[in-house]
């Protein structure tokens, strides 16, 4: 008896299996990837809740947030989703030079995110509040600065898949590939929305 196997799709000059899923495996090997990212994060968030009020008679992280400022940097963040949309929507209508322009502006917005991280940080630093200050210190830096990594990663898979293009090498067909890197970059965004609920706006 035959078994029924998912379709091979040809793209840009290859084939590109499908899983019994639908969605090729690089898409697939992405959404387990991203989960396992749930459950690290997952930890990462049990153990800043379990810590932050532990200064053992020092300032805790949030002695000294600045509110307006993380919100600005946020808001920043949240609008490159906006901008990762719009360059993939750009190359499946095939304006390659629309796709690239949009896909340099997200990396842009997450670089400022990046700045703004680490202007954070450096004030922190100034007010005393290191990496080792404290438990609940070490717990925040580990978790934002763990998030930080994975923005930093991602503006790195951006400006990757804008060489891509720029060198003729990221056309319609191919348009999985930059949609792969958006499905990391949304993450990215969410993972922050919850972040900066948990860390900033829920009370100590």
């Amino acid at each position: 008896m035959a078994t029924a196997t998912a379709p091979a799709v040809a793209t840009g000059g290859h084939e590109e299996h499908r899983t019994a899923t639908g969605m090729s495996n690089t898409k697939l090997a992405m959404w387990i990837f991203l989960g396992s990212e749930c459950l690290l994060f997952g930890g990462l968030i049990s153990s800043y809740l379990l810590y932050k009020t532990r200064g053992s008679g020092l300032p805790v992280p949030t002695d000294v947030f600045d509110i307006p400022f993380t919100s600005v940097s946020s808001f920043v963040l949240l609008m490159s989703s906006m901008t990762m949309v719009l360059a993939l929507s750009a190359l499946r209508r095939g304006d390659e030079a629309l796709s690239r322009v949009w896909t340099l502006a997200t990396a842009m917005l997450g670089g400022v995110f990046i700045g703004g991280q680490v202007y954070e940080f450096t004030t922190f630093l100034r007010e005393g509040l290191g990496f080792t200050t404290n438990p609940a210190s070490s717990a925040f830096f580990t978790l934002t600065g763990f998030h930080g990594v994975h923005v930093a990663l991602g503006i790195t898979m951006l400006m990757s898949t804008f060489v891509m293009s720029s060198k003729g090498k990221l056309h319609q067909e191919q348009s999985e590939t930059l949609e792969i890197v958006g499905l990391y970059w949304h993450f990215v965004d969410v993972v922050w929305i919850v972040l900066f609920t948990v860390v900033y706006l829920v009370p100590a």
